[in-house]
């Protein structure tokens, strides 16, 4: 991936805020030196959990420069195509928008799930690594990388601007993503947004919908954990659900997206038994970024949560 960002700016004439980057150049450097710290310790979940919210924030930060410069080379806009194809599965956005203005607590409901899903990822990393799940938190961060990555190549042949609607021309609902980010996403088309502070980066992609994809893995990811696994699939289905009102998603986004995590959830697996060299050069890519475990004397073995035995070296 950062391959592909680095071919795709080139020639763009984007620069990065120099005084925005410091902070984000100094988190980097905080999660990369508790990593190190946990694995120095012998703390396995402070060591993959670090490490986890690391890779993370660096494909976050590659991945959304990337996918400014594919809106940057983009070609004509598909939302004509896309309208068209959700008014054939039968989708009247004006009525469901004047519907959704009606019903005071499901927008906030449906609006607070949309705009959590960066703490929804949050807590994943961190159940998962203070339950020292090592392998579940693999596949996630694989499957969510993977996703991530097909999300933000997909945007670049299939631009668009999104299921855009006036919010002055309603009551109650809240302006969509897709709302806010034109004058961004016509700036990154005609050369007059070039100035990238990583402190305010914007999601941008339409189709797919990642609002739709994230949730899914994590979800899956936390499946087995009985207290909690009704509410965190209740509360992911709310947060697909609210996607097409809050980020300005066409219904067909949102199926692209479902499909895209389950076909995420299926590669994952199969990126993390792939031979050590070959799963290095793709780390180096973007795609799959294992969380070293923690090195602790070699005695020190338990049965994993995922009912293998792993030896913590």
């Amino acid at each position: 991936m950062t391959i592909a960002c680095c071919i795709a700016v080139r020639g763009l004439g984007f620069r990065i805020d120099p005084r925005a980057a410091l902070p984000i150049a100094a988190a980097l450097a905080a999660l990369y030196a508790a990593s190190l710290v946990g694995r120095a310790r012998g703390n396995l979940r402070l060591a993959i959990g670090a490490t986890a919210f690391l890779q993370m924030t660096v494909f976050t930060l590659i991945g959304i420069v990337l996918s400014y410069a594919l809106a940057a080379r983009g070609g004509a806009v598909w939302d004509g195509r896309l309208a068209a194809l959700d008014r054939a599965l039968g989708f009247d956005w004006p009525a469901i928008f004047a519907a959704a203005d009606r019903a005071t607590l499901l927008l906030w409901v449906g609006g607070i799930a949309y705009h959590s899903l960066t703490l929804q990822m949050v807590g994943c990393i961190l159940i998962l690594s203070a339950t020292a799940r090592v392998e579940r938190l693999h596949l996630a961060v694989t499957a969510a990388i993977l996703a991530g990555f097909a999300t933000i190549l997909i945007s670049g042949v299939v631009p668009a601007l999104g299921n855009v609607f006036d919010p002055g021309a309603y009551r109650q609902l809240w302006p969509s993503v897709a709302w806010l980010e034109q004058a961004m996403l016509a700036g990154l088309r005609d050369g007059g947004f070039r100035t990238i502070d990583l402190t305010q980066l914007m999601g941008i992609v339409t189709f797919p919908s990642y609002h739709a994809t994230l949730p899914v893995i994590l979800a899956w990811s936390l499946r087995d954990m009985p207290r909690w696994r009704a509410m965190i699939a209740a509360w992911a289905g709310i947060t697909i659900l609210a996607t097409p009102v809050f980020g300005g998603h066409y219904a067909v986004d949102v199926i692209a997206g479902l499909a895209l995590a389950l076909l995420a959830i299926g590669l994952a697996p199969m990126i993390v038994a792939l031979p050590g060299a070959v799963r290095a050069a793709m780390s180096a890519g973007g795609f799959a970024l294992r969380p070293a475990p923690a090195r602790v004397p070699a005695r020190a073995s338990r049965r994993s949560h995922t009912g293998t035995d792993d030896a913590l070296v």
